[in-house]
């Protein structure tokens, strides 16, 4: 029944048909997502905003006992696992002012979930647990939020949970992830006897009242912490006049800054991304959201205060080819706007897009840059978790999706004019392990197709192949839960139950030393022959660029023709596919061109390339080769009694300890661990621990492998393609 009612829901709100200029200026946008590493908080929190600002009637929890679940958890698999998988958006109001919010994935399988919200996000929250405090997924939030230069505000949750040191989090946040960030709040009580917090700002004690803590209360500072409330706000007052000249000029001139200054000095120094600004409060227990949503429209940026650029393919100066993107609400300037996430919607696909400048009308032609097809608009509309508000107009600084248009996500759409107009693209990280994955109904093949290419089009960090070697059929992604997930879906979607194999690291090769090479691709068969000839040397990238390769052209003169050095490249990438030591791609690598020869007729593109690919396999075989192997950053939380136990389980999965944290009877331990020693160590974790330990990981970096993993690699290639090792050939040899 609560299925049928949902769906009713959603098609009354589809029937309201609006339009989104009711927003009559950027001023009153804000575009906000909400980040943080898994279980620190992000869906209850996102929860309780849209229950505070009235969107919702009431409330439910993650692992909600009347099997409702949270609302942006609308997933089936969600709430069955009680973690979010995909980003899911909504919008609300507060204050007058719209909040278009993304609530993300914590766990780092789901990674790109965070990546392409981020990019076309104007600001964030940040939460942390008042626990766990930075933890192994916040660095990689902090990183994404760095890399598109998003401001954030810092939001510690669960000030209600035993052991809570906010303290901790704040120094944690300056010396682990470098913010220059001071307590907006104090709270009033820690853990059970968490009451409330003191805006250090306006000098008062606040508290939340009423059912579910909808009466926010303003009252006197309790007398036992006024001397800490003064302490604590001119802690502030310094960290922002460090980064903001108008502030700084009285703090010099000893002047007592007003509530509106250093209100405004946070703002400019928040969305500059100089200063960090930390709030408290426990959303579970409804503390503290109200004045996050004040944060939120005090000093995070609108639209107007970002500036965002599009890339003029059609300039070839490349400080030219920049061209800042107009954020005014009209429809005055061409319209740009970037697909950012894909979806199988009831309707077929749904296309998240953000506009950066100008105006889309439901009907519109619009022209995908990438592939110059022109598409028109049948559907617009506005999400609210998976409901839907069809909308007429949407214009710059909205977030909106499209019905009915086919397009890769990273996709940028205009309209004429502008067709050489791209967005920057979205930063995607590659696959770090696989698996074999088969129907375990033969009859379902169709079903199957359909949904792995469903999933691989949403999904650029799932990947599909076929493997003609093994005859099997091989996804990759971030992690097992990342496959795992996909599988389940699968067979709740599609109604197809698929069989995964034994995970499969992506191992790579890669040089350790330059070498020459000189191969001439000759063949006369009788009428037109075939003649290529390439010289030049490979050489090992850097260990920060073991995942890339690198095609140099050196040459210069005629013995090379221009026209055949894009097939002397493609030849270079295939051979680089499948390398000699293991089967796996080779990376790390620099093909550098500096001369050859040709043939005024036989010489062709296909000569070419045989000669670049015949080049590769001459440097194989005379250059020593290693393996390369994903290593992972793996953070272990576990009572600090099974410590001693931990350390032997991690050494003897050839760890390497980066650091160690502790308090209060609990140890954080940071390490770097090969991916393929990590099979099963949630398993042995928990009986290490008696269940109460943990553990997170995130993708760090490809290093060679150690030279035993290398020979077990290399020996079972060897064994699948039917070549006996050497030890067992001498052998052989010794017995006839």
């Amino acid at each position: 029944m609560r299925k049928i009612a949902r769906v009713f829901a959603s098609f009354a709100v589809m029937a309201a048909s609006a339009s989104l200029s009711e927003f009559k200026d950027n001023e009153h946008i804000r575009n906000i997502g909400i980040s943080a590493h898994i279980d620190s908080g992000k869906t209850t929190l996102t929860e309780r905003i849209l229950f505070y600002t009235g969107k919702l009637s009431e409330m439910h929890e993650v692992r909600g006992k009347d099997g409702v679940g949270a609302t942006m958890d609308f997933m089936e698999l969600e709430r069955q696992r009680g973690i979010t998988i995909q980003s899911a958006a909504t919008y609300t109001e507060w204050k007058d002012i719209n909040i278009n919010i993304i609530d993300t994935p914590g766990h780092v399988d789901f990674t790109v979930e965070v990546e392409r919200a981020l990019r076309v996000l104007d600001g964030a929250v940040l939460v942390l647990c008042a626990v766990g405090g930075v933890q192994s997924q916040t660095f990689t939030v902090n990183r994404q939020m760095m890399r598109y230069n998003v401001p954030c505000l810092a939001f510690i949750n669960k000030l209600d949970r035993g052991m809570s040191n906010p303290e901790r989090v704040l120094s944690q946040l300056r010396t682990k992830l470098k913010h220059n960030a001071a307590f907006l709040h104090l709270p009033i009580g820690l853990e059970d006897k968490h009451e409330g917090v003191i805006d250090l700002v306006k000098r008062k004690a606040v508290y939340f009242r009423g059912p579910s803590g909808i009466n926010v209360v303003e009252e006197e500072i309790p007398s036992d912490m006024v001397s800490q409330t003064e302490a604590k706000r001119q802690e502030l007052i310094e960290c922002v006049s460090n980064v903001d000249d108008i502030l700084g000029e009285l703090f010099l001139e000893e002047k007592v800054p007003t509530e509106e200054d250093i209100n405004a000095a946070i703002r400019r120094a928040t969305i500059k991304r100089d200063f960090t600004p930390v709030l408290l409060g426990t959303a579970l227990k409804n503390k503290g959201v109200q004045l996050l949503l004040d944060a939120v429209i005090d000093f995070l940026p609108n639209p107007t205060e970002v500036t965002n650029y599009a890339i003029d393919n059609s300039v070839e100066a490349e400080e030219d080819k920049k061209v800042v993107m107009n954020p005014q609400r009209d429809d005055t300037h061409p319209f740009v706007g970037l697909a950012f996430k894909l979806e199988a919607g009831r309707f077929g696909q749904l296309t998240y897009i953000r506009i950066y400048q100008g105006s889309l009308k439901k009907g519109e032609n619009i022209i995908n840059t990438r592939n110059g097809k022109r598409v028109k608009v049948p559907r617009l509309v506005r999400m609210h978790a998976d409901q839907l508000e069809d909308v007429e107009e949407a214009f710059a600084g909205d977030i909106c999706a499209l019905f009915g248009v086919e397009c890769a996500s990273g996709d940028t759409f205009v309209t004429k004019g502008n067709t050489e107009f791209s967005m920057e693209s979205i930063f995607v990280p590659d696959p770090v392990i696989s698996m074999s994955i088969q129907p375990a109904d033969k009859n379902s093949q169709e079903k199957f197709a359909k949904g792995i290419g469903r999933f691989t089009r949403e999904d650029p960090t799932f990947t599909f192949s076929y493997d003609p070697e093994s005859k099997e059929s091989i996804v990759s992604g971030m992690g097992e839960l990342h496959l795992d997930v996909y599988a389940q879906r699968m067979e709740k979607e599609y109604n197809c139950k698929c069989v995964l194999g034994k995970p499969k690291v992506a191992f790579r090769e890669t040089m350790l030393q330059m070498c020459s090479f000189d191969y001439t691709h000759k063949k006369q068969s009788g009428g037109a022959g075939q003649y290529g000839k390439v010289t030049g040397y490979m050489e090992p990238l850097p260990p920060d660029d073991y995942t890339k390769i690198e095609f140099w052209d050196n040459t210069s003169g005629p013995n090379v023709p221009k026209q055949h050095v894009p097939a002397i490249e493609k030849g270079f990438l295939l051979a680089c596919e499948k390398g000699i030591l293991t089967g796996s791609k080779v990376t790390g690598v620099r093909f550098v061109l500096e001369d050859g020869k040709h043939h005024i007729v036989d010489s062709s593109d296909w000569a070419f390339q045989q000669a670049a690919e015949g080049a590769v396999r001459q440097v194989f075989e005379n250059s020593p080769l290693t393996l390369l192997e994903p290593v992972m950053s793996v953070e272990v939380t576990a009572p600090i009694e099974f410590q001693g136990a931990i350390l032997g389980t991690l050494q003897r999965r050839h760890a390497i300890i980066v650091g160690q944290d502790s308090t209060e009877g609990y140890f954080s331990l940071f390490c770097e661990v090969p991916l393929n020693d990590m099979f099963g160590y949630s398993t042995e974790l928990r009986s290490n621990t008696q269940g109460q330990g943990e553990f997170s990981m995130e993708y760090s970096k490809y290093c060679p492998t150690l030279p035993e993993t290398q020979d077990v690699m290399v020996r079972a290639h060897q064994e699948s393609l039917g070549i006996a090792p050497k030890g067992q050939q001498k052998q052989k040899q010794r017995k006839r």
